[in-house]
């Protein structure tokens, strides 16, 4: 991180004072929680009529367990935290990115002076914008983490981005820290693409991504949406289970256990998904994008594209 922005961020605050000087015991409830339910309020942290905002991890003290009423975004500046996350142990390193949903549950054991964290408090519709401008394919797995976030995944409270060496990375979540840190005005448009561009190096980061100790079928499950997103031309299903050390019968039940669909199902729907996404956004002959997706024979291409949509592929592209 850019050294300025990181000795703006290391300052140490009244909050910290208070805590150094003993005149607290613990944290001071009435700056994060309204009513003594344990449960940290954004009218508390976000200025009014603001869908994100950024305020640095409080240091030197524990945070008891608690929920929050948004989303919390925490970015690893420099050092590590320790947090309990719906009773897993999660240790962010430094240049990693912990996403907190509604449900999750957390308790944070105190940090020292060189442990510098970024905190994001962002209302849930802060995302339906970001991806109303990112104006992209739909994906199964694009879904899986939009829903972790906007908490539709009720047994998932949290994902653990380890991305410190991806420069791309870095560096947007250090633009998203320096717009807001500095107040600048009318950046709110600029915020959401920055957030939907950190999103799509998200998205094709998933090798990276915890989503909890206990939560093995939704590892599965994300590997499964991996696998289809980067496949769905050739792959096959024999293949996929073989890299995951189960047999062909045993993987095909548990693709439909945890997705209410058959492999072949999610192939073609990717397929389809994304030969629609090329019909619109490119000029590819409709023979070109079939055989693109996958499809070797284009009138089985065309039959069952228009079984999905209605229309046939010509006709879909000049409807759009």
């Amino acid at each position: 991180m850019n050294q300025i922005l990181l000795e703006q961020l290391s300052v140490i605050t009244d909050e910290e004072r208070e805590i150094l000087s003993g005149s607290t015991d613990g944290i001071a409830k009435d700056r994060y929680m309204t009513k003594e339910d344990s449960v940290i309020d954004s009218a508390k942290l976000l200025d009014s009529g603001k869908l994100i905002q950024i305020r640095t991890h409080t240091r030197f003290v524990h945070f008891p367990k608690h929920t929050h009423n948004y989303v919390e975004v925490i970015y690893m500046c420099q050092g590590s935290t320790h947090h309990i996350i719906n009773g897993d142990h999660v240790v962010l390193h430094e240049g990693e990115l912990l996403f907190l949903n509604q449900n999750a549950t957390q308790e944070i054991y105190p940090a020292g002076e060189t442990d510098i964290a970024v905190n994001f408090i962002i209302l849930p519709e802060f995302f339906d914008h970001t991806l109303q401008i990112l104006d992209e394919e739909e994906s199964p797995i694009r879904q899986f983490i939009i829903g972790c976030l906007q908490s539709r995944q009720e047994s998932i409270g949290y994902l653990h981005f380890k991305v410190s060496d991806i420069l791309p990375i870095q560096n947007l979540v250090e633009n998203l820290v320096w717009t807001i840190s500095n107040k600048l005005p009318s950046k709110r448009s600029m915020n959401q693409m920055t957030m939907g561009l950190l999103f799509l190096h998200l998205l094709n980061s998933t090798e990276r991504i915890t989503v909890g100790e206990d939560h093995y079928e939704q590892e599965i499950l994300l590997t499964i949406y991996r696998y289809v997103e980067e496949h769905y031309k050739e792959g096959e299903l024999s293949e996929f289970a073989k890299a995951q050390n189960m047999d062909l019968a045993n993987m095909s039940r548990l693709v439909k256990k945890l997705t209410g669909k058959t492999y072949t199902e999610l192939i073609q729907e990717k397929r389809l998904s994304q030969a629609g996404f090329l019909l619109e956004k490119t000029k590819l002959s409709v023979s070109d994008i079939g055989f693109d997706v996958g499809y070797e024979n284009l009138s089985y291409f065309h039959k069952i594209f228009k079984k999905k949509y209605g229309v046939s592929p010509r006709e879909y592209r000049l409807k759009c």
